[in-house]
C-alpha cells in the first residue's frame, strides 16, 4: 500500500475530529474498514472514493444515523459513543445530504427558521405566550435568517416555497439552514451535485467564505475531483470501506494506489 501522509495543523493541540479505527459491518458486509483520520480545527477535509467506498457510510456514522461495529469518534474532545442523532446538531454538527432534505410545502424563510432551533434557547412556554424573552429570541432568530438569506443568494426567494424552486437552489436553502445551526463542523453530502458550472464555482466561494469568515470546519464528501483539489486543504481517499491515502491535496494526486484505484489509470 503507497505511504499515507497525515494533515497537522499548524498549533493545533488536539483534532477538532478525531476517527480511530472505525468499521461498520451490515450482514457481513464491511461498509467501513478500520477507518482512522483526524481533522484539525479550521481545515477543510474532502472525503473521496468511488461509488461503494464507504463515504455516505462514514457521514452517517459521524451523524449517528448509524452506530458503529467498532472503533470510535471523538469531537471537539469528547466521545461520541452512545449520543443519540438529535444530539448531534447540539454537539457542534450540521449536515446536508446527497438528496436534498428539507420541508417541501415551507417558504425558504421558515426552513431556514427550523435550522434556528437553538437560538430560541429551550423556553417553549415563552415562545408561547411570546413573553419579553421570546420577542428577544425571535428578532435574533429573524436577524439570523435574513444574514443568512444575504450570504446564500436567497433574498429573492425567502417567500417561495421549497417544493417550486429549482435543485440548485434548494441546495442552497439546505446549506443555509445547516449554517443556521452554528456548527462548529459542517459536513457537506455532495453539494455539487446537480450544480452547473457557475454554481459549482459559486459553492468553491462559499466553501472557503465558512471557513474562512464563519471559523466552521469543513468536512465535504464530493466526486467533483476539481472541486475537491482545489478548495480542500486535507483529502482523505476511502476504497472498498479502507482508507488508502490522507494529506494534502497535491499528495493524494500523485498518489499511486489513488490513481489506480479511484482514477482508473495505469499506475
Amino acid at each position: 500500500m503507497a505511504d499515507q501522509v497525515s494533515v497537522q495543523a499548524a498549533g493545533a493541540e488536539q483534532p477538532l475530529l478525531a476517527v480511530r479505527d472505525l468499521s461498520l459491518q451490515f450482514a457481513g458486509v464491511k461498509a467501513l474498514d478500520n477507518v482512522s483520520f483526524q481533522v484539525a480545527r479550521g481545515l477543510i477535509c474532502g472525503i473521496i472514493g468511488p461509488n461503494g467506498a464507504g463515504k455516505t457510510s462514514l457521514f452517517n456514522c459521524l451523524s449517528r444515523l448509524y452506530e458503529p461495529s467498532a472503533g470510535s469518534i471523538h469531537f471537539n474532545g469528547g466521545d461520541m459513543a452512545g449520543m443519540p442523532a438529535h444530539q448531534v446538531s447540539a454537539a457542534g454538527i450540521a449536515r446536508t445530504f446527497q438528496n436534498v432534505a428539507l420541508f417541501d410545502r415551507l417558504t425558504v424563510r421558515k426552513n431556514i427558521e427550523a435550522g434556528c432551533f437553538r437560538e430560541f434557547g429551550g423556553r417553549y412556554v415563552s415562545s408561547i405566550f411570546m413573553t419579553r424573552a421570546a420577542r428577544t429570541d425571535r428578532r435574533r432568530v429573524e436577524k439570523r435568517v435574513e444574514e443568512l438569506l444575504a450570504r446564500t443568494r436567497l433574498e429573492s426567494v425567502a417567500e417561495t416555497r421549497v417544493s417550486d424552486l429549482p435543485f440548485g437552489t434548494r441546495k442552497r436553502v439546505e446549506l443555509a439552514r445547516a449554517l443556521a445551526m452554528s456548527p462548529q463542523l459542517l459536513m457537506l453530502d455532495e453539494p455539487a451535485c446537480g450544480l452547473n458550472h457557475e454554481e459549482v464555482l459559486e459553492l468553491e466561494h462559499w466553501i472557503r467564505d465558512i471557513r474562512d469568515s464563519m471559523k466552521i470546519t469543513v468536512l465535504l464528501i464530493e466526486h467533483h475531483m476539481n472541486l475537491v483539489m482545489r478548495v480542500s486543504d486535507q483529502v482523505v481517499v476511502l476504497e472498498f470501506g479502507r482508507k488508502i491515502a490522507d494529506g494534502r491535496p497535491a499528495e493524494v494526486g500523485r498518489n499511486e494506489h489513488v490513481i489506480r484505484a479511484y482514477l482508473g489509470e495505469a499506475a
